[in-house]
């Protein structure tokens, strides 16, 4: 059954609207803003630590991605439900055939520091992010662009990527490989920040410091105190922002929280205004705690675990498929969402999300996800026969995020018991230490994984994390078949890009890159005294619209 994503976002606002007529008094911080947000209070929201510096085209994970999106404004801003305005942009118009977009900019735009944003701050950022010598986790998101190879990177390690053209001050132009019709829909995605001149040192590289204290041009800025380590990162209000999503409050916190416990209680007692996940150990009672407000909704975020290819038994070879396919069928999902999340979740048929327009739980191949003892145990002995198994399988997971504990434990358990191998997790106290080891490849176990969508398409579920050397492809998989149809999807429109997809998502069922768990219920608590919150396509708040 396909589904359209915007009827069921529409659903999704009433329901958000309801919510908000709930009794306001006391609780929350009543911190003022240090300028451009007068007496309006400063929001604490619940956030985890980055793992890298603040820059754009090398931020790919939740700690450093929401500080990122409300520091810096793209050429396009995402609306609530997904759909997009321009912002930094005047216009961004395609030839005839959609291969080559130009863009033209709004006059008067600047940076935080004065600098004006230029045609050139985008197309310099952008080469900088393609250049393979400076290393971008996001250097995926510029393949479509002509001078890249299939992973992003500049053909022959160029410095600049030849379809990227500098008209004037405030116009360029974008050549793609192929037509890509909704390309200006990847335009709001950090990795298309534009940079002021002042991040980048004589020799051209965008520094650890400017990473550290980053100068943006969106709706926030740094605060003095900016981003103190393990702690928190303090925005307030950018007084010449004009785009569509100006604060209606002082300045935000986020606040590093040991664990999602703790900063459940710190909302209960008002000293967080947003959690905005609510963990296991109050899924059964947060709708009817009158310390906070309940929020119960579908959403968007994907959840998985990722067995790297370079793991002994688990290559992308008859084996490595058996054993990965006898894994998930191991899992009892609807017994773990059920239990360890009270129903917050649910169970995964594919590698994207429900909220998409063009979503399918007809995949084909996708009874690998339902759960199956026999067949399971019959898998992994016929894996045995190719090579007899040997040792532990572990789970990793970041002992700071909601129900990470409970259904790795779970989920261990039911390998262990349905397989008779020896499974265990193996947690990582915070969730930059797990993502550290995951990105330089020193962990030697598998992981758990998730995608929070980066831009509105069933694509950006995929071609992110599965394609050939994409930057959020942490299990190092590739299968030329899959990368192609992703490219041709690209270029397609309504039927004939979903058939594509589900072409794609049909090899993904057979290899198994990641083995899909479960789509995540948005849920939250704020404050009671705490206005203008609702989900967005992303699952996250509009944290702009945030008042008190």
């Amino acid at each position: 059954m396909r589904l359209s994503r915007r009827t069921r976002l529409a659903g999704v606002a009433l329901i958000a609207a309801g919510s908000l007529t709930l009794a306001a008094c006391g609780g929350g911080s009543d911190d003022k803003s240090e300028g451009g947000g007068g007496s309006k209070s400063v929001i604490t929201v619940y956030g985890t630590n980055p793992q890298n510096p603040l820059i754009p085209t090398a931020t790919n994970e939740v700690g450093g991605g929401d500080p990122l999106d409300n520091l810096f404004s793209g050429l396009v801003a995402y609306n609530t439900d997904g759909s997009v305005d321009n912002d930094v942009a005047e216009s961004i118009k395609p030839n005839e055939d959609s291969t080559v977009w130009t863009v033209k900019l709004k006059s008067g735009k600047k940076f935080t520091d004065g600098s004006p944003v230029t045609a050139e701050s985008f197309v310099k950022a952008w080469n900088y992010g393609a250049n393979p010598a400076n290393k971008q986790l996001n250097n995926y998101f510029f393949y479509p662009i002509k001078g890249t190879d299939d992973v992003g990177n500049t053909v022959g390690g160029a410095k600049t990527v030849s379809g990227l053209k500098v008209i004037d001050d405030t116009s360029f132009s974008i050549t793609l490989k192929a037509s890509e019709s909704d390309f200006p829909l990847r335009l709001g995605y950090s990795a298309y920040f534009p940079v002021p001149d002042s991040a980048y040192d004589s020799a051209g590289k965008i520094t650890k410091e400017y990473g550290n204290k980053p100068i943006g041009n969106g709706p926030y800025m740094l605060s003095k105190t900016g981003w103190e380590k393990n702690k928190q990162i303090s925005l307030v209000p950018n007084p010449d922002y004009d785009g569509p999503h100006k604060a209606k409050n002082g300045g935000l916190t986020f606040k590093f929280f040991n664990s999602v416990d703790s900063a459940y209680t710190a909302v209960q007692s008002g000293t967080l205004d947003v959690l905005d996940q609510v963990p296991p150990s109050a899924l059964t009672t947060f709708e009817s705690d009158s310390a906070v407000k309940a929020y119960n909704e579908p959403g968007s975020s994907f959840s998985s675990f990722t067995i790297p290819e370079r793991l002994a038994h688990f290559g992308n070879d008859e084996e490595g498929r058996l054993r990965r396919a006898a894994i998930s069928e191991a899992i009892n999902r609807p017994e773990i969402t059920e239990k360890v999340f009270n129903n917050a979740r649910t169970p995964a048929s594919d590698f994207t999300s429900p909220v998409l327009d063009g979503w399918t739980d007809k995949v084909a191949g996708n009874e690998v996800l339902k759960f199956n003892a026999e067949d399971a145990k019959a898998k992994w002995a016929q894996a045995d026969k190719i090579s007899k198994w040997s040792g532990k399988f572990q789970l990793a997971y970041n002992n700071d995020g909601a129900g990470n504990k409970e259904f790795s434990e779970a989920m261990a358990n039911q390998i262990k018991n349905t397989l008779g191998i020896d499974a265990e997790p193996k947690a990582y106290p915070t969730f930059d230490e797990l993502r550290t080891v995951v990105t330089d490849r020193s962990i030697k176990t598998p992981f758990r994984t998730g995608w929070q969508a980066d831009y509105p398409s069933m694509l950006n579920y995929l071609g992110p994390i599965y394609a050939t050397g994409a930057g959020s492809n942490d299990g190092d998989y590739s299968n030329k078949e899959f990368d192609q149809l992703i490219q041709q999807a690209s270029a397609a429109t309504g039927d004939d890009r979903y058939k594509l997809i589900g072409e794609a998502q049909a090899i993904l069922m057979k290899d198994l890159p990641a083995i899909p768990l479960w789509y995540q219920n948005a849920t939250a608590v704020t404050g009671k005294d705490l206005k203008g919150f609702v989900f967005n396509w992303k699952q996250k708040p509009d944290y702009y619209a945030l008042s008190k």
